[in-house]
């Protein structure tokens, strides 16, 4: 059963001078249980597409259309006081260095506290600490985290304690954002096994927003690629890693460090993101491809099905 239904979502930047097509007609589908990586180039929209579904983009300087269908509701159509009753109790998000955005001054099950109270003001103090115990437990935090400040905290703790508060409501979706990328390699490591020890423990949907293939490949059953706003193929991860459809998947891909493989295999794309302020009629990847074809400067691709894939590309990798 779908979770979330995405269709045709833009977001339009605006200011006096221009306007930049930061999402430009993204589509996707998440099942309940299901985990989706979105990777791609800094740029590429991944964040964008991410606040847009979240709400936490500024209407006065962002234009956002499209539908995103979360349990039979568009939440791209909901008031803001109808979805503020969805933030955190049935989405939620934990961002890249989300463990700043705790206070200083405040002992951390205080703040749990004060966040559960926003769904439920009359509940008992002895409720809210028994399942915030419980969250720690999940997460592999002690007890004596919930009295301590966040200064008492490592870097790794922290994000810990950011997933725990994701989870204060056991919500259906939850949003990484770069949740594990101003984490050492070690600590990396650590978070990434806790969260798919949680996705087996707790059938925990999400989304993965991140540049790192490898974390993708980690946590994930299925993957989205885009591109300067655009999606560029969507399917399973491990189709998707091993036999890439579109040329810039196959790019982004041995564009990526292999720890045996001989250094002089790593490729870089060449070229640089075009300008998301002009129109551009065909594919927005033409420039920096090698099979690139006249049709692909003029004419967009339209989407194609190959197997269980999509794939938006006018000559696609048809042994797949």
């Amino acid at each position: 059963m779908s979770i979330l239904n995405v269709q045709d979502v833009n977001v339009i930047y605006r200011n006096n001078e221009k306007s930049i097509h930061a999402v430009d007609s993204v589509s996707l589908s998440l099942e309940k249980g299901h985990s989706l990586g979105i990777v791609g180039e800094s740029g590429s929209g991944k964040t964008t597409l991410a606040m847009a579904m979240l709400r936490l983009l500024d209407p006065a300087s962002a234009k956002v259309t499209g539908q995103a269908i979360f349990n039979d509701q568009d939440i791209l159509a909901m008031d803001d006081n109808a979805f503020s009753k969805l933030r955190w109790k049935e989405i939620s998000v934990v961002f890249q260095k989300s463990m700043n955005s705790l206070s200083p001054i405040h002992r951390i099950g205080d703040q749990f506290e004060s966040v559960y109270r926003v769904h439920q003001p009359h509940a008992k103090k002895e409720e809210i600490q028994a399942i915030v115990h419980e969250l720690f437990g999940l997460v592999n935090l002690g007890d004596r985290v919930y009295t301590a400040y966040p200064h008492e905290m490592s870097g790794g703790m922290l994000q810990r304690i950011s997933i725990a508060l994701s989870l204060l409501f056991r919500p259906a979706l939850i949003v990484l954002d770069e949740a594990t990328t101003a984490l050492d390699v070690v600590t990396q490591g650590q978070i990434l096994r806790e969260i798919k020890r949680l996705a087996r423990e707790i059938e925990m949907t999400r989304i993965m927003i991140t540049h790192d293939m490898s974390v993708v490949a980690t946590v994930c059953d299925q993957v989205g690629v885009m591109y300067a706003g655009r999606m560029m193929e969507l399917g399973d991860v491990r189709e998707v890693i091993k036999t890439p459809a579109h040329p810039y998947t196959k790019a982004l891909v041995q564009a990526y460090p292999h720890l045996k493989a001989p250094k002089e295999d790593l490729k870089i794309i060449p070229g640089a993101l075009p300008d998301l302020s002009q129109q551009v009629p065909g594919c927005i990847f033409a420039p920096r491809c090698g099979k690139c074809q006249e049709n692909c400067l003029s004419h967009r691709p339209v989407r194609q099905q190959l197997g269980s894939r999509t794939v938006y590309c006018h000559y696609p990798e048809v042994n797949v």
